[in-house]
């Protein structure tokens, strides 16, 4: 009985890889490959990380997204609460663009930082 449920075990496991593989023929192991960069409505997907600066509060924020302009809407218009709800209007002074999310949440973490701050302020303060 033993050996039994040993091979229906073995079974099951060859079939999920085999049906793994057809899906994504490129899965080798049991970890499937990362995600690559994909179409979306006929157009690749980019995401944006970018700065805001406020003038009336002299205050800056940092983020990444891939709409920049719905970002900006909510940021200056839509939202209800938190940080850019108190400093508004935001104005965009720095963006650069990524073709992958963890480039872009890598990149906003660095921007957040004290160096990268200080690189946002000076090109602020010009």
């Amino acid at each position: 009985m033993e050996i039994s449920y040993y091979l229906c075990s073995i079974n099951r496991g060859v079939e999920q890889l085999v049906a793994r593989w057809a899906h994504n023929p490129k899965v080798t192991g049991s970890s499937p490959v990362p995600a690559t960069l994909k179409p979306h409505n006929g157009a690749f997907f980019m995401f944006t990380v970018y700065a805001l600066y406020s003038e009336s509060s002299d205050k800056i924020y940092i983020g990444y997204t891939s709409d920049l302009e719905a970002r900006m809407l909510s940021h200056n218009e839509l939202a209800t609460k938190g940080y850019t709800v108190k400093y508004r209007p935001w104005k965009v002074v720095y963006t650069e663009e990524h073709s992958e999310k963890r480039e872009a949440m890598k990149r906003e973490k660095s921007l957040k930082s004290a160096k990268g701050r200080a690189f946002i302020w000076s090109i602020i303060r010009g």
